[in-house]
C-alpha cells in the first residue's frame, strides 16, 4: 500500500491539492500498479474531503474502490457517515497499539477501546464499509506491553475484518526486533493479514522491511521518495529494488521503470527536493565520477551492479569534474558523437580539472563549448598573456583593477578605475598599452549568456565585438565568472590584433 497521500502528506511543509492528489492517484494504480493507495484522513478539511471524493468517483469508474483506503478514527461514527459522503468504502481505522499511549492519551481502559472499536466496526460493516485497524505505537507496545498488544489481537481476532496494521509509529525498531515481533504475531493468528508500517527515524527502515516479510508479513506500506513525518516512511523505490533483488521467493506488481517518473512529479508536486544521494531516484546515484570508475566500465563494466538504470527508466551518467578523467570525457563524447585525439582530449580534461577546482559542476552539455574554447585558443600564439589581476568591487567606491600582463617576454602592471570591473580592466590595460605606444581596437559590441542546452551554471560565453578602422571581428570567452570570461575573450583579441 502505498500512503503518500495520507501519511506522506504529514511531511513538514507539505500539502497537495485536490488536483494533484487526483493525478498521482492515477499514476500509482494505473502505471505504477502499487496494490492499494491510502490517499486522506477523515474529517481534517473540506479540501480533503473534495480531493477524496474526486478520487473515488475515478475509481468507480474503473472498478478501483476497494484499493482506495482512508485514515478513520474511534470517534463514535462521525469518520463513517464523513466516509459515506465521500464515496469511501475501505477505512484504516486508528486505535492505541501501546498501554502507553492507551492509559496517557486516551485515558481508557482496554475494555472500553475495545468496545468503542467494535461499535465504529459494527457501524462501518452496516454501511458497507470494510474496515482494517492500526495498532498505533505497536512497536514500543511489543517492547513495553506484550500482553496488551495480545489481548487487542484476540479481540481483533474476533471483528469482521480486512487487515490489521502494524505501524512502527516512532521509528525505533532494530531489524532483528522487527523480524521477532512479526514471526510472533503470524505465527499466533495464522488466518490473519498483517501490514508493516515502517518509519525512517534510524535510517533503518528498508532493512525493517525486508526483517518483516522474511518473518510473513503480509503486506507493506511505503511512501513515495520516503516522505513522512520527521525522518519519513520506508522508500517505496528502495524497497520495491531489495524485494525484486533480495527476496526472490516474493512477487510484486510494482513496475520499477515508472518509479524514477513518480518520484519526481511527487518532488516536483511538493517541492521537497529529493537528495542528490538518494538510492534508486537521486540525481547521483547511476552517475560516475571517479575517472577509474569510468575506465572500469569501459573494460568489462567492472563498476556496474545489479541496479542497472535501465530498470528505473534512467540512463548511467559520467560526470566531469576534477575527478573525472580521460575516461568520463570519452565517455560523454560517445553520446555527443564526437571524436578528438588523445592531445585534445588532454586539454579538455585539464580545462574541466580547473573548472571542478572551482566546485563548478560541469555537464555533457557544456562539453561542446569547452572543446572550442581549448581548441580556439590552440589557433593562434599567444604572445600576450593576461598572467594575474585583482578585480575590487565595493559599496560606495569605483571598482578598480590591478593587472599584469606579459608582451612578448616583457612584464607590466597598472592600476585603474572604471564604471565596472571589465570597464577598469580595460582602463588598466590601456594604460599598458599606451606605454608601449600601441593603440587597441574599439569595442563596439559585448554580450553574455549562458551555453545553449546548458542546464549547469559552470560557464558563461561572452562574445566582444571588436572594431579598427573597416575591420570588425569577434573574440569568445568561456569561464565560470562572467568578468573572467570577459578578459579571456579579451586576451584573444590582444593575440590576434
Amino acid at each position: 500500500m502505498d500512503t503518500t497521500l495520507r501519511d506522506g502528506e504529514q511531511t513538514s511543509g507539505v500539502s497537495f491539492s485536490a488536483s494533484e492528489k487526483l493525478t498521482l492517484a492515477k499514476l500509482l494504480l494505473e502505471e505504477l500498479k502499487v496494490d492499494r493507495i491510502e490517499i486522506a484522513s477523515a474529517r481534517v478539511s473540506e479540501g480533503e474531503f473534495q480531493s477524496v471524493k474526486q478520487i473515488l468517483q475515478w475509481a468507480a469508474g474503473k472498478g478501483f474502490e476497494d484499493r482506495v483506503e482512508v485514515l478513520t478514527f474511534v470517534d463514535g461514527g462521525l469518520s463513517i457517515r464523513w466516509m459515506q459522503e465521500a464515496g469511501a468504502r475501505v477505512q484504516n481505522l486508528l486505535t492505541k497499539g501501546s498501554l502507553n499511549h492507551l492509559t496517557h492519551q486516551l485515558k481508557k481502559t482496554p475494555k472500553k477501546h475495545f468496545e468503542e472499536i467494535a461499535e465504529v466496526i459494527r457501524m462501518a460493516q452496516a454501511e458497507g464499509i470494510s474496515t482494517n485497524v492500526y495498532l498505533e505505537d505497536w512497536s514500543n507496545g511489543m517492547r513495553n506491553s506484550p500482553e496488551y498488544v495480545f489481548e487487542f489481537l484476540n479481540f481483533l481476532s474476533t471483528q469482521p475484518l480486512r487487515r490489521i496494521l502494524l505501524p512502527d509509529t516512532l521509528g525505533v525498531l532494530t531489524p532483528p526486533e522487527t523480524g521477532d515481533f512479526i514471526k510472533q504475531i503470524v505465527t499466533r493468528y495464522p488466518d490473519i493479514h498483517f501490514d508493516f508500517h515502517g518509519h525512517n527515524d534510524y535510517d533503518l527502515s528498508v532493512a525493517n522491511v525486508m526483517e518483516a516479510l522474511k518473518a510473513g508479513c503480509h503486506g507493506l506500506h511505503l511512501t513515495v521518495n520516503g516522505m513522512g513525518e520527521r525522518a519519513g516512511n520506508a522508500p517505496l523505490a528502495s524497497v520495491v529494488a531489495v524485494i525484486n533483488d533480495f527476496l526472490p521467493d516474493y512477487r510484486i506488481n510494482v513496475e520499477e521503470s515508472s518509479l524514477f517518473k513518480v518520484s519526481k512529479l511527487v518532488s516536483a508536486f511538493t517541492g521537497f527536493g529529493i537528495p542528490a544521494n538518494k538510492p534508486i531516484v537521486g540525481d547521483n546515484v547511476f552517475t560516475q565520477t571517479a575517472g577509474i570508475h569510468a575506465d572500469g566500465d569501459n573494460k568489462k563494466n567492472l563498476y556496474f551492479n545489479d541496479l542497472l538504470p535501465e530498470r528505473f527508466g534512467r540512463k548511467r551518467k559520467y560526470a566531469l569534474g576534477k575527478t573525472s578523467g580521460k575516461a568520463n570525457i570519452q565517455k560523454n563524447l560517445q553520446e555527443l558523437g564526437l571524436t578528438l585525439n588523445e592531445e585534445e582530449i588532454k586539454k579538455v580534461t585539464a580545462r574541466i580539472i580547473e573548472l571542478g577546482d572551482k566546485k563548478e559542476r560541469v555537464t555533457k552539455d557544456d562539453l561542446p563549448f569547452i572543446i572550442s574554447d581549448v581548441l580556439d585558443s590552440d589557433s593562434y600564439q599567444h604572445k600576450v598573456v593576461v598572467k594575474s589581476y585583482v578585480l575590487t568591487h565595493a559599496k560606495g567606491l569605483k571598482p578598480s583593477t590591478t593587472i599584469c600582463v606579459e608582451i612578448e617576454g616583457e612584464t607590466f602592471e597598472e592600476n585603474a578605475q572604471g564604471d565596472g570591473q571589465f570597464d577598469a580592466f580595460m582602463n588598466a590595460l590601456r594604460k599598458v598599452y599606451r606605454a608601449k605606444k600601441r593603440s587597441l581596437p574599439n569595442l563596439i559590441d559585448y554580450a553574455v549568456r549562458i551555453p545553449p542546452g546548458s542546464n549547469s551554471d559552470a560557464l558563461c560565453e561572452t562574445f566582444i565585438t571588436w572594431q579598427e578602422g573597416e575591420k570588425e571581428f569577434t573574440t569568445r570567452g568561456l569561464d565560470s565568472d562572467q568578468t573572467v570570461s570577459a578578459i579571456k575573450a579579451t586576451e584573444k583579441m590582444l593575440n590576434i590584433f
